[in-house]
């Protein structure tokens, strides 16, 4: 059963989600993992491999190198798989190793009053959707939202944004374009506690002149964040779209440096997507991935479940 709203904001009062919801985007998510199912699947078939073989275990190798499970991450699942002596159903063991390599499922951070979530990502990612589909859902569970377009690099960030905090029945801070992107998230935390908000939501840029600028212009967004809010930013999240590949592993591992992430929305995982770069980032980086996305829809946007995750990854 796919992990639900509730579990992944900490929020024990609310009730279970439909399990029909949950069983139509296992099945959204299965289809967006098709194509790296279907290379994988070729390979651990049953019949088809032979633990004996070491060709096998090469071709095993080279299938979940190109689902981009990153070559440090598949040498460990195989080292795992080998470990096991007596493997049995090999599609069952390599969901249970690469859950495992997934990690534990993740809370949201929200901890503080108002929870501030930076949201981190390069453009194109998806990330003011990613934002404007989690205020929705964070409302949906009584959390009043306060939205901060702190990148005023772009107008068509800020218009983008404004219009998810309209949808989602959020306040909206923006700036002029241009403006000092710390001042837009520090006047979205002075909004939200003068007017006894949950949470704040802190869009941010994806590109400046060259990439030690932006890490430069981010790191002093999350100071002027946590100057004024102890504690704040409870969580970093960053966006990585999922179709990048192995970049995204070198994404995470940047912005990581920059403003300490603590969790991975992956979004834009459809028929063509490589999707085992979840596996990677959360085994090589330790960084939970806490969001997916299957498509533009606002239920697209779902708690990863790790377990889930690798089902549809891998079994047939």
């Amino acid at each position: 059963m796919s992990r639900t709203w509730a579990e992944l904001l900490g929020d024990d009062t609310a009730g279970p989600e439909a399990s029909a919801e949950a069983g139509g985007f296992f099945s959204r998510l299965r289809d967006s993992l098709g194509k790296s199912r279907r290379a994988l699947t070729e390979q651990i078939a049953a019949g088809t491999f032979d633990p004996a073989d070491d060709a096998a275990w090469e071709r095993l190798e080279e299938a979940l190198i190109a689902a981009d499970v990153g070559v440090p991450s598949t040498a460990e699942l195989v080292r795992r798989l080998e470990a096991r002596g007596e493997l049995g159903d090999l599609s069952e063991a390599l969901v249970e190793e690469a859950a495992g390599l997934l990690g534990e499922p993740g809370r949201l951070g929200l901890g503080g009053q108002p929870s501030v979530i930076l949201v981190v990502g390069v453009n194109g990612t998806g990330k003011t959707t990613t934002i404007g589909k989690l205020a929705s859902r964070l409302r949906e569970h009584r959390r009043s939202v306060v939205l901060g377009a702190a990148d005023t690099f772009r107008a068509a960030a800020e218009e983008q944004l404004e219009i998810w905090a309209d949808r989602a029945g959020a306040d909206f801070v923006g700036g002029e374009r241009g403006a000092d992107p710390a001042a837009v998230a520090y006047d979205a935390i002075e909004l939200a506690g003068a007017r006894e908000r949950d949470v704040v939501i802190v869009d941010t840029a994806g590109r400046l002149h060259t990439q030690s600028n932006l890490m430069e212009e981010l790191a002093k967004v999350r100071r002027v964040i946590a100057q004024k809010l102890e504690g704040a930013p409870h969580e970093t999240l960053l966006v990585v779209d999922a179709t990048t590949g192995q970049n995204g592993v070198q994404q995470a591992r940047l912005f990581g440096e920059a403003v300490g992430v603590t969790g991975v929305a992956l979004t834009k995982l459809d028929g063509s997507a490589k999707g085992g770069v979840a596996i990677a980032i959360a085994n090589e980086l330790g960084l939970p991935v806490k969001l997916i996305g299957v498509g533009e829809a606002l239920d697209d946007l779902r708690p990863f479940d790790p377990r889930d995750f690798a089902r549809a990854l891998i079994e047939s």
